[in-house]
């Protein structure tokens, strides 16, 4: 008989991708999402264009603790969206609490320009270096690259 203790949450969302939109939207992000639905893999994917200088919404918090996998997928200027790093936060917490994993893939930048924030990464993050929050990106990114991609 199983205990109280093991029984596993339900989330809402099978895959939460995240990504910068124009580096991928319109062509590896675009093709994966439609490919995981095709498959009957409900996918969170965020559509709207973000506001410069915004933060990170109640809404989209909660579609990431909402979703089992997370595919974050990594291109050259993923770094140079506080959007994109404040998901990355949130989804890292998420690993470490709890049932849920991610999946780094790397477009058009090799995993170590991601742990160490070098070459064309490192380029799109230089404009994060005075944020407060910054050493906690540089944190998730690090952890993020160590994982299996």
């Amino acid at each position: 008989m199983a205990s109280s203790s093991s029984i596993q949450k339900s989330f809402k969302y099978d895959v939460f991708l995240s990504f910068r939109g124009e580096d991928t939207r319109n062509n590896f992000v675009g093709h994966l999402y439609k490919a995981l639905e095709q498959h009957g893999i409900e996918t969170y994917k965020v559509d709207e264009k973000i506001e410069k200088g915004e933060t990170i919404d109640k809404q989209l918090i909660k579609s990431i603790e909402d979703s089992r996998f997370f595919i974050i997928v990594f291109s050259k200027n993923y770094a140079s969206s506080s959007w994109c790093l404040d998901e990355l936060v949130k989804i890292m917490e998420c690993q470490k609490n709890t049932e849920q994993t991610a999946y780094p893939v790397f477009y058009d930048v090799e995993p170590t320009e991601v742990r160490n924030q070098s070459g064309a990464v490192g380029e799109a993050f230089t404009k994060h270096e005075m944020k407060e929050v910054a050493g906690n990106w540089r944190e998730a990114m690090k952890e993020v690259a160590d994982l299996a991609g």
